[in-house]
């Protein structure tokens, strides 16, 4: 009788693993060397759209190196041939301004914070640039790209 408790237990388990993020299309990391963010580092993404209207998320993966609250990035969507079909700077915040605790999910000293992009005109390439004015950003590990069914 234990053995069959276990194993409803484990597959159980199992089916809430699986089912967890049946909504994503698309989710890749590119991490930077020396877990900074360089001024000259134009981090890019390849997707090609397979549903009408998807969601789309800018992750950054970061630690509590990082020395500002927030973070400004400018996202560019292009397509195929290179034509930028929409621009726009955002402004993140990492930290809360007041307390300093971390805005992301994580653990350790890491977290991950998504951040929706408001996408008008999709594209398949896109573009992420640091726009904070330094030439590099320690603490930032990874930056990342999500897409999902909306």
């Amino acid at each position: 009788m234990n053995k069959l408790l276990l194993v409803v237990v484990i597959l159980t388990g199992l089916l809430g693993f699986t089912s967890c993020d049946q909504n994503r299309l698309y989710e890749e990391y590119n991490h930077l060397q020396m877990t900074q963010w360089s001024e000259t580092d134009t981090v890019a993404f390849v997707y090609e759209p397979t549903v009408r209207s998807p969601a789309a998320f800018l992750a950054i993966r970061y630690n509590d190196g990082y020395d500002y609250h927030n973070l400004y990035v400018k996202y560019q969507v292009l397509d195929s041939i290179g034509n930028i079909r929409e621009e726009r700077l955002i402004n993140l915040q990492l930290f809360d301004p007041k307390s300093g605790r971390p805005l992301g999910d994580g653990f350790g000293n890491t977290y991950t914070l998504y951040h929706p992009l408001p996408i008008k005109r999709w594209g398949d390439h896109f573009r992420f640039i640091q726009y904070m004015r330094q030439p590099e950003l320690p603490g930032i590990e990874a930056v990342g790209l999500k897409i999902e069914k909306d």
